[in-house]
C-alpha cells in the first residue's frame, strides 16, 4: 500500500456508513480512500492481519501506514482528506479522545435503528469499483 493510501473498512450492511462512503466518494478528489467491506473477504483479512475481531463491526477502521484508527479518530482522518469545508471537522480533535469517542459510540448503537441497515452488502458501481479493495 502507497503511504498516501487510506484504507476504510465499513459496516457493509449498515446505511449510515454506506451513506458516509457515498458521501467521501464525491469529496475525495485525491482519490487516496479506499473501501472494503468489514464482512467482505479483503475486510476480513486485513482484520486478521491487524489482530482486530473480525465478528465485531461496531466502528470505523482506517489503515494507513500501518497503523489502525478507530472510532472518532477514524472520522477526523478521513474528514482531513476530504475537499474543503471538511477537514475544519479535524478542530474537534481538541475534544479529548473520551468524549468524541462517547459521542461516536452512541450514533454507532443507534445506527441501525435510526437509519436501517441492508440485507446485503453494496455493491459499487463501475465508475468506482477501482476504489474498492
Amino acid at each position: 500500500m502507497e503511504n498516501n493510501k487510506i484504507i476504510l473498512l465499513f459496516d457493509g450492511i449498515c446505511n449510515l456508513c454506506n451513506g458516509f462512503v457515498q458521501f467521501i466518494l464525491k469529496q475525495n478528489k485525491k482519490r487516496n480512500i479506499y473501501f472494503g467491506a468489514l464482512q467482505s473477504e479483503s475486510g476480513q483479512r486485513l482484520l486478521k492481519e491487524k489482530g482486530l475481531p473480525c465478528d465485531k463491526f461496531e466502528t470505523l477502521i482506517v489503515i494507513t501506514n500501518g497503523t489502525v484508527l478507530k472510532r472518532s479518530r477514524a472520522v477526523f482522518l478521513i474528514c482531513s482528506q476530504l475537499d474543503f469545508p471538511w477537514p475544519l471537522i479535524g478542530i474537534f480533535k481538541i475534544i479529548p479522545r473520551f468524549i468524541s469517542d462517547f459521542v461516536y459510540d452512541r450514533i454507532a448503537k443507534s445506527r441501525y435503528f435510526v437509519f436501517g441497515k441492508r440485507d446485503v452488502c453494496m455493491i459499487p458501481t463501475d465508475d468506482v469499483s477501482d476504489r474498492f479493495i
